[in-house]
């Protein structure tokens, strides 16, 4: 297990600065970590990465429909180390908030968008939380990666049509 050294140092390090707050953690191979936090608790693991690790950077935030609730995957960087960290929490979808992290790293300003766009989670506090992805004129709180979203037969005929022209 030598070859993981750097990722078990940084999740051991993790756990012991902010253990309460860390729900779950694995090394899935080499150069990969996941970090499971409660809501909320997101902020303060990805400010101790950026700060501790060098963890500035984020590749994207993927969003799944689990159901009943949305879960979030923050994928960082972590030069120091030169690990990838994704960092999960959930959301009930009833009520899909949570903090944004923009302050925090600025660059994932447009991957909050898109989320929001395409799932319907609101990032509390983030500066430009618009469309991104989605016509301005597709309807409110119909978002296309729930699970209960049903893309129409017409629609589907519509696209057809529009490609044979």
């Amino acid at each position: 297990m030598s070859e993981l050294k750097a990722e078990q140092e940084l999740v051991e390090d993790v756990k012991k600065q902010l253990g309460d707050k860390i729900v779950d953690t694995k090394i899935q191979r080499a150069k990969r970590v996941y970090i499971r936090v409660k809501a909320g608790d997101h902020r303060d693991v990805i400010k101790y990465l950026k700060e501790k690790w060098d963890a500035y950077h984020v590749s994207t935030i993927t969003g799944v429909d689990l159901g009943e609730n949305i879960e979030l995957l923050y994928h960082l960087f972590a030069y120091r180390g030169n690990v990838t960290v994704t960092v999960r929490t959930e959301v009930p979808k009833s009520d899909p908030k949570i903090q944004t992290i923009v302050d925090i790293i600025p660059g994932a300003t447009l991957y909050e968008r898109e989320v929001h766009d395409l799932l319907g989670v609101v990032f509390e506090g983030h500066p430009e939380l618009e469309r991104l992805i989605l016509p301005d004129d597709w309807p409110e709180g119909v978002y296309p990666l729930r699970k209960e979203y049903k893309l129409e037969v017409e629609e589907v005929e519509e696209v057809k049509e529009e490609g044979e022209a």
